[in-house]
């Protein structure tokens, strides 16, 4: 984040924390406030009920309690003038790397989290079964952000380099026993097809993940590019609801040598199987994603896999990713979808998150889409031209929004 974009939105929070603030001075006497808040003006794009205009979002507590073309005034405690902005759930990074101090590019999850309109993170892979419990009490009991995690099937995670080369650190039924403890936390497997791994080796390490994801009853996610037998092999092991992610990646992408999809890939996004983007500092191509793109291949989720190693470029944050793809052609309410209904609908997030439903966790970010000349770099220093990008401006978790004082 720009120094300029860190000061518009932490200009956007002292809005909403003086929104927070503010007695309901519309009220008239005697009158019981619907709303504890009411983002009144704003565009709001929730896709998973179809909405893209202007709307009212009122918020009671910690959850939705309405979106509407007009909450009248008297309704809200509080009120947000949000006219001029983008009002979306917030955004959900399926794809990060925050096992801060310990996994080898984690970064803090707040920084990468609700600092940016994200209010749900899920790390990817960075603690096995036996460095679990450290990120769980370290991690995600103590971040404002709301921290989930793909499980690695190699135990020690990615606390130690190509985790996934020793079969000795893969046992099924630790994983599985690791997600039975920590259901409110793991939602999937993650296993990294890695350049380290011995040759004919991946395809037995995709065997024990698919062991352990079928045990625990979760998907799998499977990090392409390093393994050795042919993807077919790989992907031929996926079922329905599992994910490929750095699927638009230069080498080991679901392009062939002549940027064709492989029939196995498509076969296997037909019966369900998702595919994610996982920037990344190697694993997003512009040239890749721009021939998938245009044969009509688009990504389930897009993701930043962000990390200490490349939050300072060119990844940055997740709305910085989004708007690559915006660059590429895919519209803005796309974006949101598969940073927000998407990866809620993939992931077992054990609450109603990605959407502004009624009754849905009230976790809303605003942002602003800034028109400009703007340079956007992929993994492998390709520039490309863009004219729009959004800019985080605010967020709120369970309706407070974040900077308040309490927690």
């Amino acid at each position: 984040m720009s120094e300029r974009n860190r000061r518009e939105f932490l200009a956007g929070a002292a809005s909403l924390l003086a929104a927070a603030a503010l007695p309901g001075a519309s009220l008239l006497a005697g009158q019981t406030p619907r709303f504890d808040l009411v983002i009144t003006g704003g565009r709001v794009i929730d896709p998973a009920n179809g909405i893209d205009g202007i709307r009212d979002v009122g918020i009671l507590g910690t959850r939705i309690g309405r979106v509407a073309e007009r909450i009248p005034p008297d309704q809200a405690r509080q009120s947000l003038n949000a006219a001029g902005k983008i009002v979306t759930p917030g955004l959900i990074d399926s794809h990060v790397h925050c096992y801060e101090g310990v996994a080898n590019v984690g970064i803090d999850a707040d920084q990468i989290g609700l600092a940016r309109g994200v209010t749900g993170v899920i790390d990817a892979g960075s603690a096995g079964a036996t460095t679990f419990p450290g990120f769980r009490q370290y991690v995600a009991s103590r971040a404002r952000t709301r921290v989930y995690a793909l499980i690695n099937i190699s135990g020690p995670g990615m606390t130690i380099g190509n985790e996934t080369a020793d079969l000795a650190f893969l046992d099924p039924d630790a994983c599985a026993r690791a997600i039975a403890a920590n259901r409110d936390v793991i939602v999937g497997v993650k296993v990294r097809m890695l350049a380290g791994i011995p040759a004919g080796q991946d395809v037995e390490v995709m065997r024990r993940a698919r062991a352990a994801a079928d045990q625990a009853g979760v998907p799998i996610v499977v990090h392409i590019g390093g393994q050795t037998s042919p993807l077919t092999r790989i992907v031929e092991q996926l079922r329905p609801g599992d994910v490929i992610t750095h699927a638009f990646r230069r080498d080991g992408s679901i392009l062939d040598g002549a940027g064709k999809p492989y029939p196995e890939v498509m076969e296997a996004v037909a019966r369900g199987v998702n595919l994610d983007i996982g920037h990344g500092r190697g694993n997003l191509d512009f040239d890749v994603a721009e021939r998938a793109l245009a044969q009509g291949i688009l990504p389930t989720t897009i993701s930043s896999d962000v990390h200490r190693g490349n939050s300072l470029g060119p990844v940055f944050d997740l709305p910085t990713t989004l708007s690559k793809f915006m660059e590429m052609g895919m519209t803005l309410p796309q974006v949101i979808e598969r940073a927000t209904s998407a990866p809620a609908r993939i992931y077992p997030l054990g609450l109603e998150l990605g959407t502004l439903t009624e009754g849905a966790a009230a976790d809303v970010a605003l942002f602003e889409v800034t028109e400009g000349r703007y340079e956007f770099t992929d993994s492998g220093g390709k520039r490309r031209a863009g004219t729009q990008r959004l800019v985080p401006y605010a967020a709120l978790r369970d309706g407070r929004p974040f900077g308040s004082i309490n927690p």
